[in-house]
């Protein structure tokens, strides 16, 4: 006799595909973890830092991230937690459900900054910076984008120059997450020797970094320029290991795979937002989820949203199996935030005129997104990146 079958679960509309099953008890646990935190630290509070357009908690934050081990959660050694790939997904999604700038702070911190020195520093470097990084002790910041060299940074005018053994550092950099509260920035220049990347305390003589204000996307977050008026750096501040674009385009990878999990944690938070909304709002005498354009838009935000979650899943454990390339990272960017834009604009449609209140969450992720859409690629280089893998043709220029 053939054994009788176990029964099937019902359907779970947290989980409508059971991509639970995907993960292990290990896996939950670390979910769950960040979960907890930032339901208890950050989602009573979000809404008036947003509108107040601050982060007033910010050390705080880093110090208690550090201890819960989401700062360069996937790296190992040096006070790093050694977490999967999926791991650090998990958390960047769990993150920006609560808010997209609390994820960016993490990411700088661990995916930039930190990955930076752990992968490209001298041994030095690493024992200087990263114990400190990890425990939330120091934040630090990534200097790339510059004023007028954003997707172009081969264009970059930040120029380091030799004097004696010492360098000396002259430029300005734009857009810098963490930057004002930054106790180590990792800047990159040109040099005559191409472009390196540099460690720079920022209690440094003639470093300053000027907060950006006046945002209306990731507005709990701090957003800086820096401004490096002939810094003197010894010459043991330089990354020794990184040499040309490869070295930062390799952080921004890293980086960009947290933003592939974190897009669907800011879209998952809208999704609920509207389900919930949609169960209990009545019009013409009953639930507006009761007719069927708002389940067809019910229906396609679900469809999007797991089917992102899936492929941060997939890219996941591509990553952790040292088999995922820099464009399938971009893949997975362009799909998961474009996607994740437009989950959040039709939720604000269920909500109606309450979608633009701070009382819920959409407007909050959608105008936070349209930051995400931008940074560590836009949409458009991503596309650009696909087309030149599909094609062999470089159309960048």
């Amino acid at each position: 006799m053939p054994a009788t079958p176990s029964p099937l679960p019902p359907f779970d509309p947290g989980d409508p595909l059971g991509l639970d099953d995907l993960l292990t008890d290990e896996d939950r646990a670390v979910r769950s973890t960040v979960r907890q935190w930032a339901a208890d630290r950050v989602l009573p509070h979000i809404a008036d830092w947003y509108e107040r357009g601050e982060l007033p908690d910010i050390r705080e934050l880093a110090r208690e991230l550090g201890a819960i081990g989401a700062l360069g959660m996937s790296l190992t050694g040096y006070g790093c937690a050694g977490a999967s790939h999926v791991q650090y997904g998990l958390a960047s999604l769990e993150l920006e459900a609560a808010d997209s700038g609390i994820r960016s702070l993490v990411s700088v911190q661990g995916s930039l900054a930190m990955y930076a020195i752990w992968r490209f520093g001298s041994e030095e470097q690493k024992r200087q910076w990263l114990p400190r990084m990890a425990s939330g002790e120091v934040i630090g910041c990534f200097g790339l984008t510059e004023p007028d060299h954003g997707s172009d940074p081969a264009g970059m005018r930040t120029y380091a120059k030799r004097d004696g053994t010492d360098w000396v550092l002259t430029g300005r950099k734009m857009w810098i997450t963490n930057g004002s509260v930054a106790g180590v920035a990792v800047v990159w220049a040109r040099t005559d020797d191409g472009i390196r990347g540099f460690v720079v305390p920022t209690d440094s003589a003639g470093f300053s970094a000027p907060e950006i204000k006046h945002k209306w996307s990731l507005r709990a977050s701090v957003t800086s320029e820096l401004v490096l008026d002939e810094v003197r750096l010894p010459a043991d501040a330089l990354l020794p290991e990184a040499r040309g674009l490869g070295g930062p385009l390799r952080c921004l990878s890293h980086a960009r795979y947290g933003i592939v999990w974190g897009s669907m944690g800011a879209a998952r938070s809208c999704f609920e937002a509207a389900l919930d909304y949609a169960r209990t709002r009545e019009q013409f005498g009953k639930p507006i989820g009761a007719f069927q354009l708002t389940q067809a838009k019910l229906a396609d935000m679900a469809l999007e949203l797991h089917k992102g979650v899936l492929l941060a899943h997939h890219l996941g454990r591509r990553f952790d199996a040292r088999r995922l390339l820099p464009e399938q990272i971009s893949f997975g960017k362009l799909n998961n935030v474009r996607e994740a834009l437009d989950i959040c604009r039709t939720a604000r449609t269920i909500l109606g005129a309450n979608g633009i209140s701070l009382e819920y969450p959409v407007m909050r992720h959608a105008t936070n997104l349209e930051s995400v859409l931008t940074y560590e690629g836009t949409a458009e280089m991503h596309q650009l990146v696909l087309g030149k893998a599909l094609t062999g043709l470089d159309a960048f220029r």
